[in-house]
């Protein structure tokens, strides 16, 4: 049996994560901003669900979170750091207070927690973290431009934190679904006060995600839920984890125009150096 640290347990992979764990007899600290959405889970499992109300743009509740959890519990196992949002939008489109909060809340949130949860898990001799990112963390859309910027910066962190941990028996994974059924899309998704100028432009292309009408996403949440916990016993931890045959089919052929692209531009490079001065 483990105990299991997730932030964002209210819908999507969280509630999916949480409701799995629960059912096969292990111990979850979860964290809603309401826990109405959790409250049958909170009668069902009064003795291995601690449900709590957390804000994630609070970086001091984040980690008196993390303290007190990590002081009651005594060990926790893992911890999942699943918090976040979509924000769909030209970059012009946006205004300054959507910009920062959701910086502060995908970003800066998951890093905090990470950071508060590293000491406790060094001192207890191990443990594994998991953050929750998206495919849309190596593979960039039109009208999505602040969602990319806080997952490619969460997995820039996370992998140099990966690096900074493994001596201290800690793993890392970031998981990276593509497309799923959840509120993440239809539902809780947050759309900026859209200008006419980007009518028919690239930018307002993900109208037609959203809207379930056109067409649903073809990731089952339960079913991504269920690997990402299996993850967990995987010796050593996998570094990045793709949820999703279209996510992973574009995440390669991103990658590999990258790599193209870069290999290129070796003369480039090159003529920066310092000649040899000998």
């Amino acid at each position: 049996m483990k105990t299991w640290l997730i932030t964002g347990v209210s819908s999507g992979f969280g509630y999916e994560m949480t409701k799995q764990l629960l059912e096969k007899g292990d111990k979850v600290i979860g964290t809603v901003r309401n826990k109405n959405k959790v409250a049958r889970l909170i009668e069902k499992y009064p003795e291995t669900f601690e449900c709590n109300i957390l804000e994630m743009t609070d970086v001091s509740a984040i980690h008196k979170l993390v303290d007190d959890s990590f002081k009651k519990f005594g060990k926790i196992d893992v911890v999942v750091s699943n918090a976040g949002y979509g924000l769909f939008g030209a970059a012009e489109e946006l205004s300054d207070e959507e910009v920062d909060h959701i910086i502060a809340t995908n970003l800066t949130g998951s890093i905090q927690l990470i950071r508060s949860s590293l000491p406790h898990l060094r001192k207890q001799g191990g443990g594994r973290i998991i953050q929750l990112s998206s495919y849309g963390g190596q593979v960039a859309f039109p009208g999505n431009s602040m969602y990319h910027a806080t997952k490619f910066g969460i997995e820039g962190f996370c992998e140099s934190v990966a690096q900074e941990v493994a001596a201290f028996n800690i793993g890392v994974t970031i998981v990276e679904p593509g497309g799923a059924r959840t509120e993440f899309r239809y539902g809780s998704a947050s759309v900026a006060n859209l200008m006419p100028e980007y009518d028919n432009n690239p930018a307002h292309s993900f109208l037609n995600m959203l809207d379930s009408s056109k067409g649903l996403a073809v990731g089952d949440p339960a079913l991504m839920a269920t690997r990402i916990i299996e993850s967990v016993y995987k010796e050593p931890a996998p570094l990045r984890m793709v949820l999703g045959s279209q996510a992973l089919a574009s995440t390669i052929s991103t990658l590999k125009a990258r790599i193209a692209d870069y290999e290129t531009q070796t003369e480039l490079a090159t003529s920066t150096d310092i000649v040899d001065e000998k």
